[in-house]
């Protein structure tokens, strides 16, 4: 698929690349893939509506901006013989084990940065829904030029909220640092609160908060650097492995690495603790979702108009 945009001021498209998590375990969300597959398998790799996997419905989004040579996905080792690659694979990092999104997204930045150290990168969970993929993705392609002009800010996309949910990460906006099309009114960030109580949400709710996406562009050295300040340990670790990349011990290197690490969400313990030095896009009006549960998924299909067979099974018991 083409690029939105060949080159946007400051930000060669050529530097943009793109990482897609997809080493969670979908705990919460398990009832309900187990109804539609039988293999155990989580539910990024499991196709939900129409004929293509969450993942692979990310990866087709991800697609529109970014090619396949500069995509990374990043898996846990248990998931592989679920991922199909596609006629136009992008890279795969595999991981030991779940170690939590900090590693999630840690490990394919330092990768990444090995190979492009001016690297822009942009991170995309892969459980989400997303009405409309063009106008995403011309959203995220947009925040290049924000962070080629605030090159120390991780520039996070939000959503307007319609509920205080406390499942969410939640984005406090202050004042506006620019305005750019089609990425809108781009603000610093007062609070960041991590999946709060149903109180703390509502306070959030009417303090004007945005709910977080996880959906957020940076430069990679600006990922790691908020790693290494909040995570040390953690970033030392991965960082080392690049003396063994390549070589016979580069798996070995891996294991220990992580079997040394303690699980760390990137919201939790990175972006919470460096709200000065965040950003924020609000999307467009369009429809998404964070299926992380049986709940929102349904809501969101029958929001959708979206009808596919199980839910039709499910319904007496939904």
């Amino acid at each position: 698929m083409a690029a939105l945009n060949p080159v946007i001021t400051g930000i060669p498209a050529g530097r943009f690349w793109a990482v897609v998590l997809a080493g969670g375990q979908g705990l919460r969300l398990r009832p309900l893939v187990e109804r539609i597959h039988a293999d155990g398998r989580p539910k990024q790799f499991a196709v939900l509506v129409g004929e293509r996997s969450l993942l692979r419905q990310t990866l087709d989004r991800v697609a529109l901006t970014v090619p396949p040579e500069r995509t990374v996905v990043v898996m846990t080792r248990s998931h592989v013989r679920f991922f199909d690659a596609g006629a136009s694979p992008p890279h795969s990092l595999v991981q030991p084990q779940d170690r939590g999104t900090a590693a999630g997204v840690l490990l394919p930045l330092h990768w990444i940065a090995w190979r492009d150290p001016d690297a822009v990168v942009a991170v995309f969970p892969s459980d989400h829904f997303v009405a409309d993929d063009a106008a995403f993705m011309r959203h995220v392609d947009a925040l290049r030029t924000v962070v080629g002009r605030h090159p120390r800010r991780i520039v996070l996309v939000a959503a307007a909220p319609d509920s205080p949910e406390p499942g969410y990460g939640w984005i406090e906006p202050g004042v506006s640092i620019e305005k750019t099309l089609p990425a809108g009114d781009v603000r610093a960030v007062v609070r960041f609160v991590e999946k709060p109580s149903v109180e703390e949400a509502r306070a959030c709710l009417r303090r004007g908060g945005l709910w977080n996406t996880f959906v957020m562009v940076a430069r990679a050295a600006t990922f790691l650097e908020a790693g290494r300040r909040n995570l040390p340990e953690l970033h030392e670790r991965l960082r080392r492995l690049r003396a063994f990349a390549g070589t016979s011990e580069e798996g070995a290197a891996l294991e220990r690495a992580y079997a040394l690490s303690p699980p760390a969400s990137f919201s939790r313990d990175v972006l919470a603790h460096d709200p000065a030095r965040l950003a924020v896009s609000e999307l467009p009006p369009l429809h998404w979702s964070d299926w992380g549960t049986p709940e929102r998924v349904i809501s969101t299909l029958r929001r959708e108009g979206l009808e596919p067979r199980w839910l039709g099974e499910l319904a007496p018991t939904a």
